[in-house]
């Protein structure tokens, strides 16, 4: 189960997240695979850093979860130079495969401000945890720890000297 814990990289992305969505309140991101899947997080967090690109209120509420992820992967594409890692369908599930959310965040973390406050960790270290550990998440573990594998080294390593800097801030 040592899979389900959440790393101190896992942390620091997450509070990275939470405090650039902060000011979009139908946006809560308290892990790294329900909170995305209707895709106001990933529209909230590139439109906190770039609120030129696009009107958030048309996304958020004329939208469907399908095209609010379509949306966000094509701005990040077009004006960031992220390709587009995830399909919206696969996305778009209760519940998405955390690696591939945690793999494209990680792209976005990259190019995007970095900024993250102490306190903001420390909120992401009051999130509730989970105590029991369903069937399905299990499975899903399993999928993510083989699926791991397969990821290139090069982006994980950039995103821990990353990591590490913010860290000694």
């Amino acid at each position: 189960m040592a899979g389900l814990q959440q790393t101190n990289s896992e942390k620091i992305l997450l509070s990275w997240v939470r405090q650039s969505t902060r000011n979009y309140p139908q946006v809560n991101v308290i892990n790294f695979t329900s909170s995305w899947s209707d895709g106001l997080a990933f529209n909230a967090l590139l439109h906190s850093h770039r609120p030129d690109l696009f009107d958030w209120n048309a996304v958020a509420s004329q939208q469907s979860p399908v095209q609010r992820l379509d949306h966000a992967f094509n701005i990040a594409r077009q004006h960031l130079g992220i390709e587009k890692l995830l399909d919206p369908e696969d996305v778009a599930t209760a519940c998405p495969d955390k690696k591939s959310i945690l793999m494209y965040v990680t792209s976005l973390f990259q190019v995007l401000p970095q900024q993250v406050t102490l306190e903001a960790i420390r909120e992401v270290e009051m999130l509730p945890r989970h105590s029991r550990v369903t069937r399905e998440e299990h499975i899903q573990v399993r999928h993510q720890q083989h699926f791991s594998h397969e990821v290139s080294c090069s982006c994980s390593l950039l995103f821990c000297f990353h990591l590490a800097a913010l860290a000694w801030l």
